[in-house]
């Protein structure tokens, strides 16, 4: 089992991202914002893989629901 905590960091280096404070910053200013009705996993920049970890990370309230929840905030 995973015990460790999930953060910012670690979220974009699974999604294969940079993932520097800096570099988490310039994506969300980049990217932001995001309609209100189109679901973070829907947006156009991920890659199918992508998509689906982030899909999969809210699904269920698995171990990734609340920083991909932080991040879909930071989006808004």
């Amino acid at each position: 089992m995973d015990t460790s905590r999930h953060t910012l960091e670690a979220l974009f280096r699974q999604l294969g991202l940079p993932c520097a404070p800096a570099d988490i910053d310039r994506f969300i200013l980049v990217h932001r914002p995001l309609p209100g009705l189109l679901a973070l996993h829907e947006a156009p920049f991920w890659s199918a893989a992508q998509a689906e970890f982030l899909c999969d990370g809210v699904a269920a309230d698995a171990d990734w629901a609340e920083v991909v929840d932080q991040f879909d905030a930071l989006l808004r």
